[in-house]
């Protein structure tokens, strides 16, 4: 069963998708959204917080995103862009939230929704972006593995 949070993360995923193709705005996206079956199950505040932030962020996101890329952000299928900058956000953003959680929860919507190894892309972009934005918490936990890092 998927927690309220992983589902929040899915609606804020199909929200940012539209925000891509359509440029509709973050209230329509939500209107559209919150009008969906199984909508009430989601976190609702970390929903917003997510679609809204990376809408609101998406130039800096992407930003942040495409140095790290081997090609052209637009050139990725709109999806693994959709959860790279989603990823980006709570990397950036939501400090309480660990890492390697981000990072996970990024793979799994990658793995449900992606192509077949968009997980893995997702997976070494979002590793090298913690690297930079939290590079405290990726030395801590390198040195609390004996230095191993993942």
């Amino acid at each position: 069963m998927k927690s309220p949070r992983r589902r929040a993360r899915e609606f804020a995923l199909q929200g940012v998708y539209q925000h891509l193709l359509s440029g509709n705005s973050a209230p329509r996206v939500e209107e559209h959204a919150e009008s969906v079956e199984g909508f009430s199950k989601a976190d609702l505040a970390l929903y917003r917080a997510i679609l809204r932030g990376t809408i609101d962020q998406l130039d800096e996101l992407s930003a942040l995103v495409a140095p790290l890329l081997d090609r052209k952000l637009d050139e990725l299928s709109p999806v693994e862009r959709a959860i790279l900058l989603i990823g980006a956000y709570e990397l950036k953003d939501h400090i309480e939230v660990p890492y390697r959680v981000v990072i996970n929860e990024a793979i799994e919507l990658a793995k449900a929704y992606g192509g077949t190894d968009g997980h893995r892309y997702v997976n070494g972009v979002l590793d090298k972006l913690a690297a930079s934005l939290r590079a405290v918490e990726v030395a801590a936990r390198a040195q609390g593995a004996g230095g191993e890092s993942n």
